[in-house]
């Protein structure tokens, strides 16, 4: 099968590429891999725990409002305390919708039932606010509450512990694949542009050193290339003119040894003139084609 230079050229440049994109598409594969473990992190476990410290806050600020109230013997600020019950729902409503840990369903539910007994309370508070009873049971059910959102912010703490710790495995293992992975193109890549460079450069010097030879008059040399490409199609050229000018110069000297002037064909000599400067033009073209090579090399 025939390979031209031109395809040999294109050939190595699609497989350059070749070794970038599996370099870019493995990297692109662990980068999102990577990314969607941290997001999960940030997406789960974490808005929990913040979800856990916003009810918190929440009922202590109810809390802290009947508590100063029922002390100073003054009416509760229903519309600061009916803003927090809203606020505390949406963070509810929130958490419920992000479960993810095992038992957190459960615990979540117990949260509920409890701030909905929490906030009947604390209604019937607004419209008794020195009621003793009615305070104590809020007390009590305020201390339930804190109990099992500190259960729930705990256990997305540990969970986020636990994915952190698994991501920066995953990160470590996912940067010594693209190490080994990196060095094996390198190493791959720096062979295939050693052996293209080297087969290119040993047949410029070869067919160089071909046409000086038989530009200096040494018509036995002769020009052996491997393959079917451009070099091989040259060295045949080659090759066929030498044989033709050596016949010549043979004849050249049989003719000057029967004496000066005898036998010479205009047409052979100025056939003859035609592939010297032909070989002269072929020598100059090879060396300025050798010079740019070797100028890319550096």
């Amino acid at each position: 099968m025939r390979h031209s230079i031109r395809t040999r050229f294109t050939l190595g440049m699609i497989f350059l590429f070749v070794i970038i994109s599996v370099l870019s598409v493995f990297s692109g594969f662990y980068l999102n891999k990577l990314s969607d473990k941290t997001s999960a992190i940030l997406k789960e476990n974490y808005l929990s725990v913040v979800y856990a410290r916003e009810m918190s806050e929440g009922i202590m600020n109810i809390n802290q409002e009947i508590t100063t109230c029922f002390l100073t013997k003054r009416n509760p600020d229903s519309t600061r305390i009916a803003k927090e019950l809203k606020l505390i729902n949406q963070s509810l409503i929130s958490e419920k919708n992000n479960i993810t840990e095992p038992g957190e369903d459960k615990l979540v539910l117990g949260i509920e039932t409890d701030y909905i007994e929490l906030r009947d309370s604390v209604l019937t508070i607004i419209k008794s606010p020195e009621s003793a009873a009615g305070m104590l049971y809020l007390q009590n059910k305020s201390g339930n509450l804190y109990q099992q959102l500190s259960i729930l912010s705990q256990m997305n703490g540990k969970a986020l512990e636990v994915k952190t710790d698994d991501a920066k495995a995953s990160s470590k293992s996912a940067l010594t694949k693209m190490t080994i992975l990196a060095t094996m193109c390198f190493l791959i890549g720096m062979s295939f542009t050693f052996s293209f460079a080297s087969y290119f450069n040993r047949r410029f010097f070869q067919l160089y050193n071909g046409i000086k030879e038989i530009g200096s008059g040494n018509f036995d040399q002769r020009l052996f290339f491997d393959g079917n490409d451009e070099f091989h199609e040259i060295s045949l050229v080659l090759n066929e003119m030498a044989d033709k000018l050596k016949k010549n110069n043979l004849k050249m000297s049989a003719t000057l040894q029967e004496g000066p002037g005898k036998g010479i064909n205009p047409d052979e000599v100025e056939e003859l003139k035609k592939m010297l400067f032909r070989i002269k033009s072929m020598e100059e073209q090879a060396a300025a084609l050798i010079s740019k090579f070797e100028k890319k090399q550096d």
